[in-house]
């Protein structure tokens, strides 16, 4: 008789629902901070691994942003975990100058900079990050915040591509407490990282508030809940805002895009603005088209097309100009100092 599964919390068919989609990769990198989730992604994975008795090789690598003495202390305990599974471990370290301001998004963004590229030296396919079901809500919290559109309150995808990488969140659907749980009744330790409780910061402030917010009924279940429906209604905006732009187009080069305005703002607004944003995200220099901005373009667009009027504005880098119910796109002259010294230089 086969022995009783000792953590039966986590049993086979759960694992095996949870990473089935390490499956389609040889090599699967885990961003293990040492914290409790991170750890817990580890040996989770470790445990499905085991009970199948084949899949792809594990490895896993620590990030030490030396912004805390005790940060290297914490990695190094990491790779004794590893080294207790067999599992690979590295220590990547964030080396350079620090931003004064902004420091958690800067670590964040330097963190996956230094696991990504990791994930492509060792060969691996995929980067398995450990976001709980707690961690989507607060970031659909954060997003909402922060005046997100649909594609941002649909909240963080559990598989996606960056950097050549997939990214895998197998924990998205798993509370933070069954986690904690889970390695309490296994007696294995973990770090806790101060920075996550303190309050200069906007999402230690979010995540001090979610118990009243639970309290009234927003609970991280029905946050996450939300994410999935709107990502459900994103996927079928995405495919319906494509289908109007191939509708509308005129004509396409690398040098501009031109789009029938009559027929682009007779769709719903919601698709109408869709174009427009992915056609000035196309022609985009400078940055992110930024959704509040490019709402306001969009309702000046539109009027201009209902009187008959020409118009133009400036987007993050882009032209849109309106013009005998021709909408173009291009990407916008250079201003200021850089268009001087443009001009400068031609007449060398």
């Amino acid at each position: 008789m086969p022995a009783a599964d000792p953590h039966p919390d986590f049993a086979a068919a759960e694992l095996q629902g949870l990473f089935a989609p390490f499956e389609t990769h040889d090599h699967v990198l885990i961003a293990l901070s040492g914290g409790p989730d991170s750890t817990a992604l580890l040996l989770l994975a470790q445990d499905w691994l085991m009970a199948r008795g084949e899949g792809p090789l594990l490895s896993a690598a620590t990030v030490d942003h030396g912004l805390r003495p005790a940060a290297r202390v914490e990695a190094e305990a990491a790779g004794a975990v590893c080294a207790r599974l067999g599992v690979p471990h590295a220590i990547l370290d964030w080396v350079g100058d620090k931003p004064k301001s902004g420091i958690q998004e800067a670590a964040r963004i330097a963190r996956y900079d230094l696991l990504l590229a990791h994930a492509r030296a060792v060969g691996a396919g995929a980067l398995a990050v450990a976001h709980t079901l707690d961690d989507q809500a607060e970031t659909i919290l954060f997003r909402l915040a922060c005046g997100s559109g649909p594609a941002g309150l649909a909240g963080m995808r559990p598989s996606s591509v960056r950097a050549g990488v997939t990214l895998l969140r197998p924990l998205l659907e798993v509370p933070k407490a069954r986690l904690v749980g889970h390695l309490d009744a296994r007696g294995i330790a973990y770090a806790r990282d101060p920075s996550n409780l303190d309050p200069r910061h906007a999402r230690p402030r979010l995540r001090a508030a979610a118990p009243l917010l639970a309290a009234e009924g927003l609970t991280p279940a029905r946050l996450a809940l939300l994410g999935r429906r709107l990502a459900r209604a994103e996927a079928a905006l995405s495919a319906a805002a494509v289908e109007a732009a191939a509708r509308c187009l005129l004509e396409r080069t690398v040098f501009r895009l031109r789009l029938d305005a009559h027929s682009l703002f007779a769709e719903p607004d919601e698709i109408s603005l869709r174009v427009l944003v992915d056609a000035l995200s196309a022609f985009a220099l400078e940055k992110e088209v930024e959704l509040a901005k490019a709402e306001r373009l969009h309702g000046l667009m539109a009027a201009a097309v209902r009187v008959g009027e020409g118009r133009s504005g400036t987007l993050a880098g882009a032209l849109a100009r309106m013009d005998k119910g021709v909408l173009s796109i291009t990407s916008a002259p250079p201003r200021g100092k850089k268009a001087a010294l443009i001009a400068a230089n031609s007449t060398r």
